[in-house]
């Protein structure tokens, strides 16, 4: 789905700190926002057609059911609640957020969504990121009236924070075809600018309220997804423009994150390479044990990259030798290792420092 599944491509924010007092044995709570690719459900109570909630999806997640995610089984967020110890956070808009559950966190992401409020306009009724905010603010009111005010304050003080965003600002706006308001607005060379102000925006206000740690994940591949081999490669080669755009996009975020963090005087913002994460293998398939880093296990068409992944789908009998699993999002083995990279890689992955770094050292603060 030309969704934020390029959110492989995207931006992934992450809070770290340490387990709220008198809880130390308890893991620390853990708040996502963004689009596709770290959605675990919320659309699933929305009229969209930016959903995930019918076979095939979730062939391999534990029930064999479809949830909501955009995976054939655990998404990005479920396999770091895992290192964290923790269940998944529920989507925010579930029944079942209440209670000792509001401890566990909460899941604020939406298919289709993107740094600008145009992006995924023709998904309808999507949570868009002010509005993933302001659930925020009102799920900490809920939190506040569960166990009061301060203990809340330091819950959201000490979580984790994943924010994915940026892939669909590309797919579902500016390269959306024929043309978009914004390809007519701006040169690409001007666009790339003009998103990165507005993130900027967007994280400044994640850490009024109470975001302390971050990692911001840049775009992945999102030239090379199977939708866009489909549409628009040569050759098997990666769509030319949208690779041009996330080689853009990746070195304007990081100096901004590295900005802020000036402005702050904490190293609150880590920038996380998605791009980096996935190149080795989307170029080194074999490497990884997958057999092709093009095809996706479920769609139609060329590289099974035309149109959504339904039951009429073609569907492959193996899911952890593909690297993607839709036309736009990864299998859970690529998430694994996309994860992997995230929290033990090298500053060639995540700088200044991978999330289990950040862990320890809260840790031991605590």
């Amino acid at each position: 789905m030309a969704m934020d599944a390029l959110l492989v491509t995207s931006c992934l924010v992450i809070v770290a700190a340490v387990a709220a007092p008198g809880a130390s044995a308890a893991p620390r709570a853990f708040f996502v926002f963004g689009d596709s690719l770290v959605d675990n459900g919320n659309n699933n109570y929305l009229m969209t057609t930016a959903r995930a909630d019918a076979p095939p999806y979730g062939i391999d997640f534990p029930t064999h059911m479809p949830t909501g995610r955009f995976s054939n089984g655990l998404n990005i967020p479920d396999i770091i609640s895992e290192h964290l110890g923790s269940e998944p956070a529920l989507p925010y808009l579930s029944p079942y957020l209440r209670g000792d559950k509001l401890l566990v966190g909460a899941n604020f992401a939406s298919a289709g969504v993107g740094i600008l409020n145009d992006t995924g306009i023709q998904f309808v009724n999507i949570i868009r990121i002010g509005q993933q905010l302001e659930n925020f603010q009102e799920y900490q009111q809920k939190l506040a009236a569960f166990v009061g005010e301060d203990a809340a304050a330091q819950v959201v003080n000490n979580a984790l924070v994943l924010i994915t965003l940026g892939g669909n600002d590309f797919v579902n706006n500016y390269y959306l075809l024929p043309f978009s308001v914004r390809s007519r607005q701006f040169a690409i060379q001007d666009y790339v600018p003009y998103l990165i102000s507005e993130y900027r925006k967007i994280l400044t206000r994640l850490y009024e309220l109470g975001a302390r740690r971050v990692v911001v994940t840049g775009t992945g591949m999102i030239g090379c997804v199977p939708a866009e081999l489909a549409m628009h490669s040569v050759d098997g080669e990666c769509a030319r423009d949208l690779t041009v755009a996330a080689d853009l996009f990746n070195p304007q975020l990081e100096r901004m994150l590295a900005g802020l963090n000036a402005e702050i005087g904490s190293d609150v913002f880590i920038a996380a390479n998605t791009n980096r994460a996935s190149f080795d293998f989307m170029f080194n398939p074999q490497d990884y044990g997958f057999v092709t880093s093009k095809v996706a296990c479920c769609g139609q068409g060329p590289y099974n990259g035309i149109g959504l992944c339904t039951p009429a789908s073609n569907v492959c009998p193996n899911r952890d030798v593909y690297a993607y699993w839709d036309a736009f999002h990864p299998t859970e083995r690529a998430n694994r290792i996309i994860v992997g990279q995230f929290m033990h890689g090298s500053t060639d992955h995540i700088s200044p420092m991978n999330i289990s770094t950040i862990l320890a050292m809260d840790n031991n603060r605590g």
